[in-house]
This record gives structure tokens, C-alpha cells and sequence, in this order.
């Protein structure tokens, strides 16, 4: 097939996830705790995305439990009320602002004397969560096996006043929330407690009770009961969010969460960052040092790439990364470099990484000379589909050459026994490029078009894999070796057939048309191109001489013409 089953992109999709909750008065009178998601509709959540909130009322109080309910439901309305402009943050912060003004105002009179509540809440929008919090609930998160507390109590610091509220809605006339933003993976668990159950329950147990898996109801339950059964004298309550599945990744989110990172020299070998131990240098390039490491986590063999700064400035470097990093996700194809997932919350400066293959690029291979012919058809068609999977997207890779292509060991089956490497240049739909002096590409490999200020295409990227595969079949330049100080004469290339004879007609004429001076001449996309490859090797590699002699073999052609013209002479003068 031309158009290849497994190159797609993840669908966009949209965030789905379940909640469950549960509330226990346990030996007091009544509950003063509160809680509410809304999970919304489709468009909600494209718009605003997912809220969640807890609200303990203080019990000294008058109107606790009242102060409690009216802070859910005032954030609830508030928030979708925001325009998305704002941001989650944002739009939780002002109705929470208002409502706290209102309840501090409302705490002097009779009706809700000394009325105060803690409060934290999530708002899940595309992959991030965003938290808000004041008071001693609190917000957690149970992802890859681990418990992670997200917030910190406002209480005093003497172990026996740890149960004094120093911050919460109602105490204060300006509102201090804390705020912070996490990335989401798919099946992370989000929850918030009041302090009847991390009251109660050590983190250990909490952590137990997650990990068995059970529903998003049931767990909220369970987490309340085992409080209540541990012996707890207050109000239980959780609040359970099961992340069941993300939308695909966006660049602007991608370029977000790089933009916090900072840079960092490549560690040497021996050394370790993240959790990831450096075992050897692989390569340093002109924009990156590749380092093979270990992943500590799962013991993985991967590739951590670093950038250098010496030539690209730091706004490019950061959108290289992006632009990798989305690709890698997002990409669904055997032919394209994948990413290796790791926690967001685990990265501590700039860098990526990839998993480690086993094998070797396609110019390591050219220099033990060309290969069997047809091997190097098949790994044509390959590299082809996987420039095909990214120009369905709308994506140009920039610069595909044999150094970008890794030769795997894997079989068909697990990745094609090839790899288009290396994303970090290319052109994606309605993202932001780099700056016009800082448009990548290769010599030898750039069309003539680029030097004219074209910023990399669809044509180009057809020119530069044309000239890959000349490099692959032959060993040769189409045009000769270039220098970056070289702007390059594209005059009329030798047939393919020229250095190697075995080379049928049909491929040297779709290596040269896809590596015509002018991008008219060319195929219309590489998908034509994919089709002659793949239909000519249904024919089989036995030589088809269908071009002219003049033009397959010009010297050949003049040696026979001088040849007969030298004959007919001789046969003239004998006549007369």
C-alpha cells in the first residue's frame, strides 16, 4: 500500500475523566465538609475543561458548613462564567477573590459569625491541572506507583497548634490562594481529603488504598471509611479523579512547560540527572550532544539529547525541542522516531529523550559502500513512507539526509527496520518558525528554492529525500558535495544508472524527476513518488531499458553513431 496503514497522527480527542466522592460525618453532629466536580459537556470541557473543589468550614464557626457549600458552588458558577481567555488560574482566582471578600464581610454580622472554610481545587483543562488552595485540605496526586502531596497546610508550625488555621476563606479581607500547575499523564488519580481522613491516614495507606485500582466511587469510599474505622473524630471526606484519557499534545503547551526549564551542561559519563545514568557520548553535532543512558526507573536503554548554544539562539533551541517533542508523541508510525515517556514532573533542565536503537545511520552504512540493491529499495520505501506520514500532517521535516535515517535491527513488524530521525527543524502548521537566518537545512541536500528564501516545503523535503536515495544507490552527489559558504549550480544530474549499472531504467527516472531544479518538475507529492518505487519493485530490479541510449549512456550513444557514420563512409568510397 502507498499511503501505509500505521502512519497516522493520535486524533485530537478530549479529556475524559471519571470522579467519584464521598462524604462521612463520623462521631460529630453534623458534616461540615463539601465537595463538587463538574465534569460538564464536550464543548465545557474543550472550552474550560474539568473543575473540582473541597471545602472544610471551620467548626467554631457559626455557618461553617454553609460557608463550605457556598465556596464550591460560587467557584462552580464562576468559573465557566470566565471568559477562556484568562486562563484556569485566573478563573478561579476572581469569583474565589469575590466570595471571600463577601464571606470576610459576612463573618462580622450574626447570621455567620467567625464563618471561615479551607478550600482546594483543580481545574483539569487540555493536559495540565491547575491547583488552588488556602487551608489544611489538601490535593494529591498517585502516578506510576507514587504519592505525591501537592499542596502545603496554612496551620501555625507548633506541633500543638498544627490545628490552627492561619489561612482560609473568611479570615482575611484579600484572599492569598497558592497556585500551581501540574502535567497529566493518562491514568494519573487526583485527589483531595480534608482533614478527617489525611488526619487519619498515613500517606502510606492512602497510597495503598489508590493502588488498588478499584473505581473512582469506590475508592473515594473506601479512602472515607478506613478514616472512620482508623479511629478518625471528624468529618471524612474525599474526592476521587481518575484521568482516563488526554487530548493529544499542542506545541504552545510543549513550549510552556520547556520555557520553565533551564539549561544544562550534557553530564559526563558515569554521571547521572533525573534519575537517568550517563554510559557514553554517542555523537556531538553541530546544535546537539546525544549521550546513551539508563533509565533508572525501568532500567530502559535510552538517548538524551542536549542542546548547544553556540549556534542557534535560545528562542530556537527551545522551539527545536517543542517541536520534536510534539512530533514524537503525536506521530503514529513505524518509519517515524517515537518519544520516551517520562513524568513531566521528573525533568529538571533542557533536554530530550529518545529511546536508544540499535543499529546505525544510513551515511555509517554508505561508508562500507552502496548496498545489494534490493535492500536499498526496500529501506527506500520505508524512508519514503515515513516522509509521507509527516506531510499528511502538514509537516516538513526540513532536513532529511542519510545522517538523519537510522538502520534498526528490528524486523518489519517492530519499526521497519528504519527510523527518520531528529524533528527538532521542522515545519509544522500554524507554529510559530524560526527566524529567517536561522531556517535549517543541509548542503547537497537543499533545493535550489532555498536559496532563494524558501523556508522549506513539501517540494524541498521531496528534493532533499531524492537526493538521499541518489547518496543511497549510488555513493554519489547529484550535484556534487556542497559547503555551507557554497551556493550550489544545479545543472542536469547523471542518470543513477551512470555509477551503477544493475540500476533499472524506472528508478533513475523517479530519483531525477524528484530531484529537478525547478519544484514543477518534480512529482506532484511524495505519495507519487512512493507509488513508482513500490510499483516499480513489483516489477522487479532486472534492468528495463525503456530510456534512450543518448540519454542513458550519451558516450555509448556517440561511440556507435561515430561508429556507423565511419562505416557508411568506408562503404560510400568503396562504391564509387
Amino acid at each position: 500500500m502507498c499511503e501505509g496503514q500505521y502512519e497516522t497522527m493520535r486524533s485530537e480527542g478530549e479529556l475524559v475523566v471519571a470522579a467519584g466522592f464521598a462524604s462521612l460525618t463520623g462521631p460529630r453532629a453534623d458534616n461540615q465538609d463539601f465537595g463538587g466536580v463538574h465534569l460538564g459537556s464536550a464543548r465545557e470541557r474543550a472550552r474550560s475543561g474539568i473543575i473540582a473543589a473541597l471545602a472544610d468550614g471551620v467548626s467554631g464557626g457559626k455557618a461553617g458548613r454553609t460557608a463550605a457549600e457556598l465556596a464550591v458552588r460560587a467557584l462552580i458558577e464562576g468559573f465557566y462564567a470566565m471568559p477562556d481567555t484568562l486562563g484556569p488560574a485566573r478563573a478561579m482566582q476572581v469569583p474565589l477573590a469575590a466570595y471571600n471578600r463577601w464571606l470576610h464581610a459576612q463573618a462580622r454580622g450574626a447570621a455567620m459569625t467567625d464563618s471561615a472554610t479551607t478550600f482546594t481545587a483543580l481545574a483539569l483543562r487540555g493536559r495540565r491541572a491547575h491547583l488552588v488552595h488556602v487551608g489544611d485540605s489538601r490535593a494529591w496526586r498517585y502516578s506510576g506507583g507514587r504519592l505525591t502531596c501537592l499542596t502545603t497546610d496554612h496551620v501555625r508550625p507548633e506541633p500543638d497548634l498544627n490545628h490552627v488555621l492561619i489561612r482560609a476563606l473568611g479570615i482575611e479581607p484579600e484572599l492569598r490562594l497558592d497556585h500551581s500547575a501540574i502535567e497529566l499523564c493518562e491514568h494519573d488519580r487526583l485527589l483531595l481529603t480534608s482533614d478527617g481522613v489525611h488526619g487519619v491516614l498515613s500517606a502510606a495507606r492512602i497510597a495503598a488504598i489508590l493502588s488498588e485500582n478499584a473505581s473512582a466511587e469506590g475508592t473515594a469510599a473506601r479512602l472515607a471509611e478506613a478514616a472512620i474505622e482508623a479511629g478518625g473524630q471528624d468529618n471524612a471526606t474525599a474526592l476521587v479523579l481518575d484521568v482516563v484519557r488526554l487530548p493529544a499534545p499542542d506545541h504552545d503547551g510543549i513550549l510552556a512547560g520547556l520555557s520553565a526549564l533551564p539549561f544544562a551542561e550534557p553530564p559526563r559519563a558515569g554521571e547521572s540527572i533525573d534519575g537517568f545514568r550517563i554510559e557514553r557520548v554517542l555523537s556531538e553535532g553541530r546544535h546537539a550532544v546525544l549521550l546513551a543512558a539508563t533509565d533508572g526507573e525501568d532500567g530502559s536503554q535510552i538517548v538524551l539529547k542536549f542542546p548547544r548554544r553556540e549556534v542557534l539562539s535560545e528562542r530556537a533551541l527551545r522551539l527545536a525541542f517543542a517541536r520534536e517533542m510534539l512530533l514524537a508523541q503525536r506521530i503514529a508510525s513505524p518509519f517515524v522516531l517515537a518519544a520516551h515517556p517520562i513524568r513531566p514532573d521528573r525533568q529538571t533542565a533542557l533536554y530530550g529523550v529518545m529511546p536508544l536503537l540499535a543499529g546505525e545511520t544510513m551515511a555509517q552504512r554508505l561508508e562500507r559502500g552502496v548496498p545489494a540493491l534490493r535492500g536499498a529499495l526496500d529501506q527506500a520505501i520505508r524512508l519514503t513512507r515515513a516522509v509521507a506520514a509527516l506531510h499528511r500532517l502538514e509537516v516538513v521535516h526540513r532536513d532529511i539526509k542519510p545522517d538523519n535515517v537510522m538502520l534498526t535491527n528490528a524486523r518489519d513488524n517492530d519499526g521497519g527496520g528504519l527510523k527518520l530521525i531528529d524533528l527538532g527543524v521542522a515545519r509544522l502548521p500554524r507554529v510559530e518558525d524560526f527566524r529567517s537566518d536561522e531556517i535549517p537545512g543541509t548542503p547537497g541536500f537543499m533545493a535550489p528554492e532555498q536559496f532563494s528564501g524558501n523556508a522549506g516545503d513539501a517540494m524541498t523535503d521531496q528534493f532533499a529525500l531524492g537526493v538521499t536515495l541518489y547518496r543511497w544507490f549510488t555513493g554519489k552527489w547529484p550535484y556534487g558535495e556542497q559547503e555551507a559558504f557554497q551556493r550550489p549550480r544545479f545543472g542536469r544530474a547523471l542518470p543513477p544508472s551512470r555509477h551503477r549499472s544493475e540500476i533499472p531504467s524506472w528508478l533513475d527516472d523517479a530519483i531525477l524527476t524528484a530531484i529537478q531544479p525547478d519544484p514543477q518538475a518534480r512529482f506532484g507529492d511524495v505519495i507519487e513518488l512512493l507509488r513508482t518505487l513500490e510499483g516499480g519493485g513489483t516489477l522487479g530490479l532486472g534492468r528495463c531499458r525503456t530510456m534512450p541510449l543518448l540519454e542513458c549512456n550519451p558516450v555509448r550513444f556517440w561511440q556507435a553513431l561515430s561508429t556507423l557514420l565511419g562505416a557508411a563512409l568506408v562503404a560510400a568510397l568503396l562504391l564509387r
